[in-house]
């Protein structure tokens, strides 16, 4: 009888989980993370195979430099694979990464930071779910750098 409850435990345990991640999918899609993070999406021309892998297309934003969309899937190298779900969510509600350095200025995060305790660990259980995709985006780039890829300018009406 143990054996069998602790089974059903160990379903329920997995259908939570898997609840969560479906919960998480539902919500990257609609706060659009492939938008931005997905290869090709800035031009319309998405690439399922860079699937939230970030973008070699940036944006440039006035006196702070260019950012360039990262890789959200867990590969460990180019991608959160180090990133616990605890980073994912403190990330998507503070805007600041586990190293202490802050999110692009044009990441909503402000928006994000209003997500339920559930909502903001099902977007974390998600994107830990999907494969890793090993895909280097340029490097963040200061005011005065030359851009090493396209970029999208942001422009302030003056």
């Amino acid at each position: 009888a143990a054996v069998l409850s602790l089974l059903g435990l160990a379903c329920a345990t997995s259908a939570i989980a898997n609840d969560a991640v479906k919960r998480g999918e539902y919500l990257v899609r609609i706060m659009d993370c492939t938008g931005c993070h997905t290869g090709g999406a800035l031009v319309g021309k998405p690439d399922p195979a860079l699937f939230l892998a970030g973008s070699t297309i940036g944006f440039g934003v006035p006196g702070f430099g260019i950012f360039y969309p990262p890789n959200l899937t867990p590969d460990p190298k180019t991608g959160l694979g180090e990133w616990s779900e605890d980073d994912i969510v403190a990330a998507i509600r503070t805007g600041i990464r586990p190293d202490g350095r802050e999110l692009a200025p044009v990441m909503p995060w402000r928006s994000y930071a209003a997500l339920t305790d559930e909502d903001a660990r099902a977007v974390a259980a998600y994107l830990k779910s999907l494969p890793p995709v090993r895909s280097e985006v340029p490097p963040v780039t200061g005011p005065d750098e030359q851009a090493p890829a396209p970029y999208l300018s942001v422009v302030s009406p003056e």
